[in-house]
């Protein structure tokens, strides 16, 4: 079974972004500039939001 899991090796802050990367086998870059795209036309207090709590959600792999 396939576990979610921040990232160690690709991370520019937490890992969160990287470790979906990993998880669907997608670019991590490409996951980034979606990510940034979706917080600055949703507003950014939503993106910051989700972002901090998948930080606490989500372990990091060990």
């Amino acid at each position: 079974m396939k576990k979610l899991y921040r990232s160690k090796e690709n991370r520019i802050f937490a890992g969160v972004v990287g470790g979906l990367g990993e998880y669907f086998s997608v670019d991590p870059v490409a996951l980034r500039m979606g990510w940034i795209f979706i917080l600055v036309f949703t507003g950014f207090a939503p993106g910051i939001v989700a972002y901090i709590i998948s930080i606490f959600i989500i372990p990091e792999r060990k």
